[in-house]
């Protein structure tokens, strides 16, 4: 089992990683995503796909910096409807997550199968044609999606915190709808407070994050650009997907699941039924892990994910 640890060894030398800027990626008609990169560009590349109302940089900066010090190059971006990538038009209300939620079709202004066309939109821009692809929560069934439209194109996957669309495994704490479907506020305090709230029902018991650090990330999230209906345009994809384990059957590509024993977001049968599903996936549950990047498991989710890339080469 990879083991835990917080921070580089203070004797290894620390070697520079390169930065990209943000910048912008025309990936379909009327959908321009924001991302950036960390690493060699001739590096093995990694596609980071973030969560459900998550931008970019909820991949923390740390964590893409270890990656690319693995030996990855590092390519994180917003999904449409998050941070600085295209907000879509549809009109979604909290009654019609609702309805979802309890299992009754609702019409969805996208699919999560959308949302994986715009990752390889993105490589294609950046000029490459596969890569080893990461997803946490809705980010994990994009991922998931991607490897299932085009499997030639992606050479490993990671799937964090997820779960395979089926309704029965990977179900969330229906104490955590309200929190999610309440209005998060405009203005930064408020915001701030409603991060604060959700980080505490959500994140990792065992691995606590520091107020100073859920606040600066809350901060950078405000400043970069909120959007509550692109919340529940995602939440809608999420809530209509169908079942993926039939066809998850079907890949033959290094895979490997982490998942959180503490995740009330979605429980850990969602990781337990996506490493059935995957051939010869690695599966690894972590006590005291909830719904969150915690700086203590960087090294463990670093070692995951490049011993399962090196299973491609």
């Amino acid at each position: 089992m990879p083991r835990t640890r917080s921070r580089r060894q203070a004797d290894e030398p620390t070697q520079e990683v390169a930065v990209s800027g943000e910048l912008f990626a025309p990936v379909s008609p009327g959908v321009e995503l924001c991302y950036q990169t960390f690493g060699d560009p001739d590096a093995d590349p990694l596609l980071l796909v973030m969560g459900l109302g998550g931008p970019m940089t909820w991949w923390p900066d740390g964590l893409c910096t270890e990656l690319a010090r693995a030996g990855f190059y590092v390519i994180r971006y917003d999904n449409r409807d998050t941070g600085r990538s295209t907000r879509i038009q549809g009109r979604v209300t909290r009654p019609m997550i609702v309805q979802a939620f309890l299992g009754r079709r609702t019409g969805a202004p996208y699919r999560l199968e959308d949302m994986a066309a715009d990752g390889f939109g993105l490589l294609d821009h950046l000029g490459l044609a596969s890569a080893n692809v990461t997803g946490v929560s809705m980010g994990g069934m994009i991922a998931q999606e991607m490897a299932i439209a085009h499997p030639e194109r992606v050479r490993s996957l990671v799937s964090i915190m997820s779960t395979t669309g089926r309704r029965t495994v990977g179900w969330q704490d229906p104490r955590i709808l309200p929190a999610m479907l309440a209005a998060k506020g405009s203005e930064l305090e408020e915001y701030v407070a409603a991060a604060a709230k959700m980080g505490a029902l959500i994140g990792s018991p065992g691995y606590p994050e520091p107020v100073e650090e859920a606040r600066a990330r809350a901060e950078v999230t405000h400043r970069r650009g909120l959007s509550g209906s692109g919340v529940l345009r995602h939440m809608l994809a999420v809530l209509s997907q169908k079942d993926r384990a039939p066809r998850l059957r079907e890949l033959n590509l290094p895979a490997a699941v982490i998942h959180g024993m503490d995740d009330r977001m979605v429980h850990p049968s969602g990781g337990r039924a996506t490493a059935q599903a995957l051939r010869g996936a690695n599966l690894l549950l972590i006590p005291g892990m909830g719904h969150d990047l915690p700086t203590g498991l960087w090294g463990t989710y670093t070692e995951v994910i490049r011993a399962t890339a090196d299973r491609a080469k």
